[in-house]
C-alpha cells in the first residue's frame, strides 16, 4: 500500500476558526501518511469538539491537485451546562 502526497486541507466556518485561535488549538495533520484519503461522513475530533466532513472539494492550482474538506460547525456537549 502506497501511502498518498496529496494535500488535504480543512476549511471550518468562521466561528470555528476564531474558536481555534483564540484557544490556541492545534489541527493535527490527520492524514499525513496515510493511504486512504477522507470521504463526506466522516468525523474528526479536534480540541473536544467533533467536525463532519459534509462535502470534498477537488481543486487544481496547474501544478497539483489539492482535496478541500469543508467541515460541519463543532459544537461539543461539552460546551453546554445544565443545572
Amino acid at each position: 500500500m502506497a501511502q498518498h502526497s496529496l494535500p488535504i486541507v480543512l476549511a471550518f466556518s468562521p466561528e470555528d476558526q476564531t474558536w481555534l485561535r483564540v484557544s490556541s488549538v492545534s489541527v493535527p495533520q490527520f492524514f499525513e501518511g496515510h493511504t486512504e484519503v477522507p470521504v463526506s461522513g466522516d468525523a474528526l475530533r479536534i480540541g473536544g469538539r467533533q467536525f463532519i466532513v459534509q462535502a470534498r472539494v477537488w481543486e487544481h492550482d496547474g501544478m497539483t491537485p489539492t482535496l478541500r474538506l469543508l467541515l460541519s460547525s463543532g459544537h461539543a456537549a461539552s460546551d453546554t451546562v445544565f443545572g
